[in-house]
């Protein structure tokens, strides 16, 4: 099937191979609605919703938004998975239980037409520190219905990288999904997925993903009682890793050594957004017998009792900020011949430069008069003798604009020394409001110290110009 089909994080796994769990094992599984824990010893919260609230009510218009109808604008129809549903907005279908949880039902109606709620993070920044590891948990009690009134059902706690959200995720596999946690037809078992590369086949073959899967043993089963999914994307580690935990115990790892480097970085080098949903019907429940049937039961919700993010540094990196570390100024900071890479670096004043144009910047502020535009596939910018000093930069912020038509977007990447250098850190762009209408757009990069030529390099999967760019600087 084509990408733009996206059987995404949902893949048909043909061939999964059960985990094998200890023996003697002792995982307390607490009750209903505990609240969200804080975070271990040497871990820093990043986002944490403990859906508390009154019965009936929407959950947090801040940390959430909604997924509406049968697919994303421009993107493949009922979700590239082929299921069934209609995703709404109504508290029906995604609602506070007022005892500490998320609820998300799906609903048949008289005429068989089913709804249901699928809801994501509106953060896309969520990805390791450099040289650190990030955390994503939740904890969930899966739709407790079993047997011929579970068939079709497909509820799932999951993640996509940041630029599938401004391109309706026909960019997918290449830029990554991280599936915590996928369950169908009421089996007793979680499924945890890494998807890559292209589809179908590829590095990850597709659209399987590299999967495997688990029984909940302890406390009850999936569906009966509450348990906690976990996935921890170690950047600490050479290689790399992403490990899969139910109830605290990792049944699945994939390494960073089992794609290609390229493969890799375009699946992680940028922030990813979180996904909660219940589904009904598709490729994966059509795997295990199909439905929904005449016998699939209606109105049985998965409950979320709390969704938390953590990290854990490296070194002495940060999280990202929605805003530069330091105060932009009207010209970057130098001694010696150099640019100092932590005042903002008018992109206007680039050294050499591949298909863009100067204009003048609309609102005047802070990094010079004129901004960089016509900006497309294949454009770059180079700034010579830019100085990081002795502690890693491990931060970049762009202040960008784009008038793009919808579906149009694209990358805005670092690199070092050469324009086909492996990319540093990347941030994706789509349409801001307009072409002046400016934004500061954080992202993370592998730490880097001492002086470099810089190159600003921009990767779009569409020929169409897709973003202006007035000045960028670097951040600890």
């Amino acid at each position: 099937m084509s990408p733009n089909s996206r059987v995404i994080r949902r893949g048909i796994l043909a061939a999964v191979l059960a985990a094998a769990l200890p023996a003697a094992l002792l995982v307390v599984v607490h009750g209903a609605s505990a609240s969200a824990p804080p975070a271990p010893p040497g871990w820093t919260t990043a986002f944490q919703d403990d859906f508390t609230g009154t019965a009936g009510t929407a959950p947090s218009a801040a940390n959430w938004q909604y997924d509406l109808g049968t697919s994303y604008p421009g993107g493949a129809a009922n979700w590239g998975t082929g299921e069934v549903e209609t995703a709404t907005n109504s508290t029906a279908n995604v609602y506070l239980d007022g005892s500490g949880n998320l609820a998300i039902k799906p609903i048949r109606d008289a005429s068989g037409h089913w709804t249901s709620g699928r809801i994501e993070t509106t953060r896309t920044d969520f990805q390791p520190p450099a040289g650190g590891v990030l955390r994503m948990e939740a904890r969930i009690q899966m739709p407790n219905v079993t047997g011929d009134a579970a068939a079709g059902y497909w509820p799932a706690f999951w993640s996509m990288g940041a630029p599938a959200r401004a391109a309706s995720a026909t960019n997918w596999p290449s830029i990554g999904e991280i599936d915590v946690m996928e369950n169908v037809q009421g089996q007793n078992l979680e499924y945890g997925t890494f998807h890559c590369g292209v589809d179908p086949g590829g590095p990850c073959n597709e659209t399987n993903g590299i999967g495997n899967h688990t029984a909940c043993v302890t406390g009850g089963t999936c569906q009966a009682a509450f348990h906690t999914y976990t996935v921890e994307w170690d950047a600490s580690t050479s290689p790399q890793q992403l490990r899969w935990y139910l109830d605290g115990v990792q049944f699945h790892q994939v390494s960073s050594n089992q794609v290609d480097a390229a493969t890799w970085a375009n699946a992680t080098n940028h922030g990813y957004f979180l996904i909660l949903d219940v589904a009904m019907g598709g490729g994966f429940p059509g795997a295990f017998g199909g439905g929904p049937t005449a016998a699939t039961a209606s109105g049985v919700p998965m409950l979320v009792d709390y969704v938390t993010v953590a990290y854990k540094n490296g070194g002495t990196t940060t999280t990202p900020s929605t805003t530069p570390s330091t105060t932009p100024t009207t010209t970057p900071s130098s001694s010696g011949g150099t640019i100092g890479a932590y005042s903002a670096i008018p992109a206007s004043s680039s050294t050499a430069k591949n298909g863009t144009q100067t204009e003048t910047t609309g609102d005047g502020a802070p990094g010079g008069a004129q901004d960089v535009g016509w900006i497309h596939n294949g454009c770059w910018l180079r700034y010579d003798h830019v100085d990081f000093g002795s502690a890693p930069a491990t931060q970049f912020y762009g202040r960008v604009a784009s008038g793009a038509a919808s579906g149009v977007s694209g990358l805005v990447e670092v690199r070092l020394d050469s324009p086909t250098n492996p990319v540093l850190g990347s941030f994706a762009v789509a349409n801001t409001g307009g072409w002046q209408t400016w934004r500061t757009v954080p992202a993370n990069i592998s730490a880097v110290t001492g002086v470099h030529t810089v190159y600003l390099t921009f990767s779009s999967g569409q020929p169409a110009d897709y973003v202006n760019v007035h000045w960028f600087d670097f951040g600890h």
